[in-house]
């Protein structure tokens, strides 16, 4: 069944032609569910196809189906579904058709009128079998960070790709960076990878991922951290959907510590998807008056959206541009502390785009570089003290010492 982490919205899919099943359901679950949300089809034939695209933790298949046959419903569903358990719904006395239902592929049935009891005794049953749920939340363990910025060119992108690269030096341990801007990628380019899979490979499969099939669609990098592409923009047939986004990033949570996240605008369903799923939210902003009054908007947005203040962190890029505002006043003007300062070096961080290579890899001894390290030490210090630390130089050595063997006599500090 798709992963239930702590935390996660219980997704519950209904499949009846009865409106007044789904009320019954709805008020159920009311109050005593926890966070979840209910989706209905009420068309038969448009339930395997719904479940695919919601990937829910539990499907209820109810016996009034508007002529179609209520077994070859769980028949389809479980077919096209195999892990996801199947509830039937069922009239007091219609126990052959209880019984023809578990023989279907259903996990087992809920008598009607629905009861609260009963309803939520086969949710735990069906839900949380040996342990799954305890299991699920130790094992997603790992850290999720997302990078975005009120517009483009903050330099959003080079901070995510280069903190991740630091952070794989600085833990000596697994880390994944996933490109999450789908209306302009630029992971590909600012890495030098190229035709390599990306999530739209995932898309499909998502009911039936492990941790074989993730890696191979995740890219390798020289730097020894993986990466998950986002498709061109036109092979993007429709947004990806929360249920989707959730599912990856379970997946990510358990095979690597820190999920690095690079996201786009704009601030659609999908993106708050990943910003739901951050343990912190890193926002890139520049010291000019326009990114200020967008930077300003964006944090109204996470506001209302629920988030702690804590949760969410002001990085300043560019801090020491000529004519740029400063710090102290764009503190004074958004009611919130600049947590961090990259100092300005545009011309670096171009060359090191265009050339394909990170920064903290080809200039480790540039002013640019030290800050990125020194933000991901701050980055590990915050949300995993329990590492032993690593200095900024031990870090930039072996990076150094990489990039010669990979590009020789094109090394060298800023």
């Amino acid at each position: 069944m798709p992963g239930l982490i702590s935390g996660e919205t219980l997704r519950i899919l209904l499949v009846s032609s009865n409106e007044a099943i789904r009320n019954e359901i709805g008020v159920a679950l009311a109050g005593r569910a926890g966070d979840h949300r209910l989706y209905w089809v009420s068309q038969a034939d448009l339930a395997p196809g719904r479940a695919q695209d919601l990937l829910p933790h539990v499907i209820l298949v109810d016996s009034d189906q508007a002529g179609a046959n209520p077994t070859n419903v769980i028949l389809a569903l479980t077919n096209r579904l195999p892990a996801v358990p199947v509830l039937a719904l069922v009239g007091t006395t219609a126990i052959d058709l209880a019984r023809q239902a578990v023989l279907a592929g259903a996990r087992g049935f809920v008598t009607k009128p629905i009861l609260a009891e009963d309803l939520l005794a086969a949710l735990r049953q069906v839900l949380t079998p040996r342990g799954a749920l305890t299991e699920a939340a130790e094992t997603a363990a790992g850290r999720v960070v997302v990078f975005c910025a009120p517009k483009g060119g903050t330099g959003r992108t080079t901070l995510a790709i280069n903190t991740a690269v630091a952070l794989r030096q600085l833990t000596n341990g697994p880390v994944v960076l996933t490109d999450a801007d789908y209306a302009a990628p630029a992971v590909d380019v600012a890495l030098n990878l190229v035709a390599q899979k990306n999530i739209a490979d995932l898309l499909p499969r998502l009911s039936r991922l492990d941790a074989d099939l993730v890696s191979s669609i995740l890219a390798h990098h020289a730097s020894g951290i993986r990466v998950l592409l986002a498709p061109p923009p036109a092979d993007l047939s429709s947004p990806i959907s929360l249920p989707q986004v959730q599912q990856v990033l379970v997946w990510l949570k358990r095979m690597f510590p820190w999920v690095i996240v690079d996201l786009g605008l704009p601030l659609d369903d999908t993106a708050f998807a990943f910003l739901d799923g951050a343990d912190r939210i890193i926002m890139s902003v520049l010291p000019e008056l326009v990114g200020l009054r967008n930077t300003r908007l964006m944090l109204e947005q996470l506001n209302l959206r629920g988030y702690p203040d804590e949760k969410v962190w002001l990085v300043l890029n560019r801090a020491t541009m000529r004519g740029g505002v400063p710090a102290a006043d764009i503190e004074e003007r958004l009611h919130v502390p600049v947590r961090y300062r990259i100092p300005d070096d545009q011309p670096l961080a171009t060359h090191t785009i265009n050339r394909g290579v990170p920064l903290v890899m080809s200039h480790p001894n540039s002013a640019l570089a030290r800050a990125m390290i020194g933000f991901a030490q701050e980055l590990r210090r915050e949300m995993a003290p329990e590492e032993a630390p690593v200095t900024a130089a031990a870090a930039a050595a072996p990076l150094s010492r990489l990039f010669g063997r990979l590009m020789p006599g094109k090394g060298g500090a800023a």
